[in-house]
């Protein structure tokens, strides 16, 4: 039986061989470079993005500014009165409004009468010193609120009230445990990633050999359950007892299809399995040539909490806007014109945008990174490939970027449009409707899904090749359909086996912090920073596997390139001899490349003997031997 192999043809559309990644070398390729499909020279790559992406900020810019001059951030932090006065303020006069324009300096809080229990009709707004001083309301974020409401009541009896209090007085007395806690997050997400790298093969094997007997036991278990079932049912049963002990009839077959199905699964896919584990290693030497991979996860996150900085002031600034419209004497209020509403919007989809531009430039860099590392035929050689990658990301692909991103961004601003619409028009005695909103957000979300995936694979290719965004999203697809059971197994095996090793930073980070935090004398709520720990392990587990699955994706991309382009012997692959064993030549290709090494080790050692004459026949047998 052949061995499955990634070779289904030469690429027609591919752009002709580049360099070689080591720019240590001569700038012309040599006779061993020259099969390297790897571009070091590459041109811009969809340009009009660039701009229209630079557009798209000037447009929000100008709509923010134009929000800014008609706003005022202090009309939502502080609140204002019926007469437009903005609390704790010295307010300009308005010559359409004679109650506009007092001083509500000392009046820092907002009071809205009428809310909670009261009739809602007819609000009243007015500014105030303090709250306390008005009967039934406390202060609360320069508002001022009702006591006498169901959850303060709760709150109360349940003597949550310095439930805060007490929980940063836990946290500071067990700080110093927590710090040791979160090293040992990162520890044991460094000794899992060692692991991955050493074990792949009894690591994924052990999660395959657990699946299983998880679902053999779970079958064997419903079909007891209907046999004793069965023998308890009397004679005089009814319908519904005969149709609880049917259900588990049912529940007995269905497991068994399922259980039968997976272990014909991992039957089929052992030796697709064993590419997984193959890759698993690749990866592992990849980020061990390339450490600082790990730290660019810390960069990708600070950028997105500043992005959402600034659409949390920029939603602020929105908000505040308003024209003032006068309904009476001493009545006013700030109502949005169309260009107002229409930032709204517009500031959601920029801030949608730029997380995908920052997690899109993210993968470009670790592809660009792993697939200069794959095409380098001296590992020792390797140079500075991250700085590479970041020098082609800001000068040749941030268009590609820039696209991809915006395609996914669009339909998740689809599915909020959607789910607003939905909240908006669904009615709780019509269900034909609420099935089809639901229907169309399932499959908005499907499809999200899918885009994310195809435009991951896309940056690949990119990275790979220089292509622009259409032309690497044809040929990834094309990639991923011609190899789908590969792919099949490396999502399902290797995203499960990632899943499990985030589940075992977590666990093991939350048993040591039991150890730590419970043995603490004086804490209030023990649980409080054990849930804070596990949620660090967390992300930075998700932050160390996001690069794995991000380089085991590009090296098998990689592989397969390599497999479609080389042939092994009149034109050498770039992947390693345990990657060879998959390609369906590669018995031949590792004969040739056993006997280049041999040829090379004879030539050096001629080299040497030639270099040292005085050594005598004993050396020279020493030699031979």
């Amino acid at each position: 039986m052949q061995q499955f192999c990634c070779c289904f043809g030469t690429r027609t559309d591919k752009v002709s061989p580049g360099e070689s990644f080591d720019q240590s070398k001569s700038s012309t390729p040599t006779s061993d470079e020259s099969n390297n499909i790897f571009r070091a020279k590459r041109h811009c790559t969809d340009i009009l993005f660039i701009g229209i992406k630079a557009a798209f900020i000037l447009i929000l810019l100008v709509l923010i500014i134009y929000c800014m001059a008609f706003g005022d951030i202090y009309r939502i932090i502080n609140g204002y009165d019926d007469c437009a006065n903005v609390c704790g303020r010295d307010n300009k006069p308005d010559p359409s409004l004679a109650c506009k324009g007092a001083d509500r300096t000392e009046e820092k809080y907002l009071l809205v009468e009428g809310s909670g229990g009261v009739s809602t009709s007819d609000l009243h707004r007015m500014c105030v010193a303090n709250c306390n001083e008005v009967e039934g309301f406390k202060p609360f974020l320069n508002r001022c609120i009702r006591k006498s409401n169901p959850a303060e009541e709760v709150t109360t009896r349940t003597g949550l009230r310095n439930f805060f209090q007490e929980v940063s007085e836990d946290l500071d007395a067990c700080h110093g445990e927590m710090l040791w806690l979160a090293l040992t997050a990162f520890l044991l997400s460094l000794l899992t990633l060692a692991l991955l790298r050493v074990l792949p093969g009894l690591i994924v094997w052990l999660v395959l050999v657990a699946v299983a007997l998880a679902c053999t036991a779970g079958t064997v278990w419903l079909w007891l359950k209907w046999n004793f079932e069965v023998e308890q049912l009397p004679a005089e049963a009814g319908g519904s007892a005969r149709m609880r002990v049917t259900n588990w009839l049912y529940y007995a077959i269905a497991a068994t299809i399922a259980t039968v199905i997976v272990f014909l699964v991992i039957l089929v896919m052992r030796k697709r399995i064993k590419l997984v584990v193959q890759l698993f290693k690749e990866a592992g030497k990849a980020i061990a040539s390339m450490p600082f991979l790990l730290a660019e996860p810390i960069l990708t996150f600070a950028t997105i909490v500043g992005v959402i900085v600034l659409y949390v002031y920029f939603t602020v600034w929105i908000e505040s806007a308003g024209m003032l419209v006068v309904e009476g004497n001493n009545s006013a209020k700030y109502v949005k014109d169309p260009t107002m509403l229409l930032t709204r919007w517009y500031n959601l989809l920029a801030f949608l945008w730029f997380c995908q531009f920052v997690i899109g430039c993210q993968h470009m860099v670790i592809a660009g990174a792993v697939a200069g590392w794959f095409f380098t035929r001296n590992k020792a050689h390797l140079g500075s490939p991250i700085g590479r990658s970041y020098g082609n990301l800001l000068r040749y692909h941030l268009g590609t970027v820039a696209l991809g991103s915006f395609i996914i961004a669009l339909v998740q601003f689809l599915r909020t449009l959607l789910k607003l619409l939905m909240h908006s028009v669904r009615n709780p005695q019509n269900r034909v409707t609420g099935f089809i909103f639901d229907c169309c957000q399932c499959c908005l979300q499907c499809f999200e899904r899918f885009l994310q995936y195809l435009t991951r694979n896309a940056y690949i290719l990119t990275a790979m090749h220089g292509d622009p965004f259409c032309r690497a999203g044809k040929n990834a697809f094309r990639l991923l359909t011609n190899n789908a059971l590969r792919v099949f197994a490396i999502n399902s095996v290797g995203d499960f086996v990632l899943v499990l090793a985030k589940v075992f930073v977590v666990v093991a980070t939350a048993l040591v912090g039991m150890e730590l935090i419970q043995k603490k004398p004086g804490l209030h709520h023990p649980y409080v920073p054990l849930i804070l720990i596990g949620i660090f392990a967390y992300l930075v587990a998700h932050c160390f596997m996001t690069v794995y699955e991000m380089t085991v994706d590009t090296i098998f991309l990689c592989f397969c390139e390599d497999c479609e382009t080389n042939d092994g012997i009149s034109r050498p692959y770039y992947m390693s001899r345990g990657l060879m064993e998959f390609v369906q030549n590669s018995k031949k290709a590792l004969a040739i490349d056993g006997s280049r090494a041999g040829s090379q080790s004879v030539r050096r050692e001629g080299k040497a003997w030639m270099a040292a004459p005085t050594a005598g026949p004993t050396a020279i047998s020493e030699t031979v031997d």
